[in-house]
């Protein structure tokens, strides 16, 4: 029998994964995606950042092949990442720009594996306790570990990442005694009950969240403005900081004040997510409590917020915090006075959070936590009033 010509076997194209591309876009390189998601899908959450080039192209209008107008919006000398929503379409589209001639790999696992991104940075702070920050860079969350003498407190945790807090505990050798929520959240689900339910640790919410209408099927302990929580050698101080919402809470470790979403290191909160109605009351609320609570602690004060935004500088630890009195110089918002406060707060919002109705039921323990947990929270960081810096 005559011998047959070889098979060409085409290769399959690349992938890039979500650890990966993040790695590249916080070492500076730049960055071409093309994102195949809806337009609708595209403009409520998508990838920023400064070295970032993103361009828009819906896959249902790529099913004939690549038009002539997206041609033209694609480098021909950079590699194009190319992104859907879970990581299907991705491939088939790169698979066509590849076959056209461009440099090009796929995101796998799409803006959910996005979503699951969850990074450790230690803060460099002179206090007698280890305090790590966690960032979620999808949707900008933040929360902290607080880690003395063998004991352990956590402060705002996400339910999607109980596994990495306990991960961290069990490597550090420490027991998890406290798990803590500033307020109740409207943007993601609250990992307090999950910490729970899987470790010893102690849930610890504000009396006045509480009094929103928890209804959690185990016991949670309740503070107040004054009240101190030990941590090993620290203690974690009680700072009623109302406004985003009534039951709003900071804590404070020695000089690092935890605002919640209270206070952030580009903006200041939105007022309207627990009552909009009441959202101006709430507005002065805010200008109140920063005023009379959180700008007259030192300025050497480390600030460190529950969110940041893509307008936020990452200090030189790679945390997302910074002194209280860079903050009173460079927040514009902070120096004006409460009427023209009041009217930019509640004038500068952006659009509430995807399912903030059934998150907040949610964190009240109003509705239970099931598989579908997860797909509630994506979405990006909607909790500040718009950014306005000097």
């Amino acid at each position: 029998m005559a011998d047959e010509p070889p098979t060409e076997i085409d290769e399959p194209v690349a992938s890039i994964t979500p650890e990966e591309l993040r790695q590249h876009i916080d070492s500076g390189g730049d960055v071409f995606i093309l994102d195949v998601r809806s337009k609708r899908d595209f403009e409520a959450w998508h990838i920023d950042g400064a070295n970032v080039e993103i361009v828009n192209h819906p896959y249902f209008q790529l099913l004939d092949g690549v038009p002539e107008d997206l041609h033209a919006k694609l480098p021909d000398d950079q590699k194009i990442t190319v992104l859907c929503a879970k990581g299907d379409s991705s491939e088939m589209v790169a698979e066509q720009l590849s076959e056209d001639g461009y440099d090009v790999d796929h995101f796998a696992r799409g803006m959910k594996g996005w979503a699951r991104i969850y990074e450790y940075q230690e803060l460099d702070v002179n206090v007698d306790a280890t305090i790590a920050q966690y960032q979620r860079p999808s949707s900008g969350c933040l929360a902290y570990l607080i880690v003395s003498a063998g004991a352990a407190a956590v402060i705002d945790p996400l339910h999607a990442f109980t596994e990495e807090y306990r991960r961290d505990v069990r490597a550090l050798g420490v027991e998890l005694e406290y798990a803590l929520d500033t307020h109740i959240h409207a943007d993601h689900i609250s990992g307090v009950r999950a910490l729970a339910a899987q470790t010893d640790a102690t849930v610890v919410l504000p009396e006045a969240a509480a009094n929103r209408g928890v209804e959690y099927d185990h016991d949670y302990e309740t503070v107040a403005d004054g009240d101190t929580i030990p941590v090993g050698d620290v203690d974690i101080e009680v700072l009623s900081t109302p406004g985003h919402t009534t039951g709003m809470t900071s804590y404070k470790v020695e000089n690092v004040l935890f605002t919640g979403d209270g206070l952030f290191i580009e903006s200041v909160a939105r007022p309207d997510l627990e009552d909009q109605k009441a959202a101006r009351n709430a507005a002065q609320t805010l200008y109140d409590t920063l005023k009379e609570r959180v700008l007259n602690l030192p300025a050497d004060t480390t600030v460190a917020p529950a969110h940041f935004s893509n307008a936020a500088t990452p200090d030189t630890d790679g945390t997302y915090t910074a002194e209280l009195g860079q903050l009173k110089a460079s927040i514009d918002v902070l120096s004006m006075n409460t009427d023209e406060f009041v009217e930019f707060t509640v004038s500068n919002v952006p659009p509430r959070p995807a399912n903030h109705a059934d998150i907040i039921a949610t964190n009240l323990g109003q509705q239970s936590l099931d598989e579908t947990t997860f797909e509630l929270e994506l979405g990006p960081n909607n909790c500040a009033a718009e950014t306005l810096t000097n």
